[in-house]
């Protein structure tokens, strides 16, 4: 994308968004009549700390709240969206082993969560060994596509945590994906590599999986009182236009705080206005089509 030129900050009108977009207000989704078969979705960035497992956590519970069921998939080796969510990690079937094993069954895998309709596949450090153990299967970056297919009659979506890199595990998730999540830090450094991830995310389309999208880039850690954040914001919207989401997720301490009491901040201070945006965001991914 190149460096940012920095201009002057765009004064926010009532009514309007931190970008002077309309600030749509997305309706309630209405009840699915049906469930399944999932869309599957990849949150992805290589940078981390951008608000991928939060995002996943928060989004997985407020889609459930609104009636979807929902599996989420711990697709990194630190294991944050397991701990998040207050799941066994250890002695217990990991996505690990459903990647390495033909005869591990996903079912066995799933755990239920504190959230009803939400479920989780967890993962440990294990896996950060799945990389050496793939890179001499044959169609490796389509085996995490084939254990989703054995689920994904039963849910509306899966949302897959990725790790922060773009390693075989993450084409793995892509080429498993019908979409593509990105949540981006409001900061300058981590606009560098959008371009190279959108550029992943276009090879993986061309070589692997031509049906995959880009959802929506989202952005997360959003500071209003700072000059830096709203132009940072300012120029994703410049560079990638619709794609950019609406739904802005701010910077809180509520978040770490969540994730020790392992639980999603929708339930944790459900009033919080961080949980009225992920509530935001969930009804603007229905609206755009992106979930059931």
């Amino acid at each position: 994308m190149g460096d940012l030129a920095y201009g002057r900050g765009v004064r926010q009108e009532p009514g309007m968004g931190p970008t002077n977009r309309p600030q749509t207000d997305f309706p309630v989704p209405a009840p699915l009549k049906s469930h399944g078969p999932a869309r599957i979705i990849a949150l992805c960035n290589q940078k981390g700390g951008v608000g991928k497992t939060t995002t996943t956590i928060n989004l997985g519970a407020t889609l459930a709240e609104y009636g979807r069921r929902v599996l989420a998939i711990d697709f990194d080796p630190q294991g944050a969206l397991s701990a998040g969510l207050g799941v066994q990690t250890h002695d217990v079937p990991t996505i690990y082993d459903l990647l390495l094993s033909r005869s591990a069954k996903p079912a066995d895998a799933i755990q239920k969560t504190r959230v009803p309709g939400l479920d989780v596949i967890p993962a440990n450090i294990d896996l950060s060994a799945a990389e050496v153990h793939l890179v001499n299967e044959v169609a490796r970056e389509q085996i995490l596509a084939s254990v989703l297919r054995k689920v994904s009659d039963d849910y509306d979506v899966i949302l897959i945590d990725c790790q922060p890199s773009l390693g075989l595990l993450t084409v793995n998730a892509l080429t498993a994906s019908h979409g593509v999540l990105i949540p981006l830090e409001c900061e300058f450094f981590a606009l560098r590599g959008v371009a190279l991830l959108i550029e992943t995310i276009d090879k993986v389309r061309d070589r692997l999986n031509p049906a995959i999208e880009l959802d929506g880039i989202l952005a997360t850690m959003y500071d209003s009182r700072t000059l830096h954040s709203r132009e940072v914001l300012d120029r994703v919207v410049e560079a990638f236009g619709d794609k950019v989401l609406e739904t802005v997720i701010g910077r809180t301490v509520k978040f770490p705080d969540a994730s020790v009491a392992g639980a999603p901040i929708t339930q944790f201070a459900p009033e919080h206005a961080a949980a009225r945006a992920y509530r935001q965001l969930a009804r603007e991914l229905v609206s755009r089509g992106a979930v059931a």
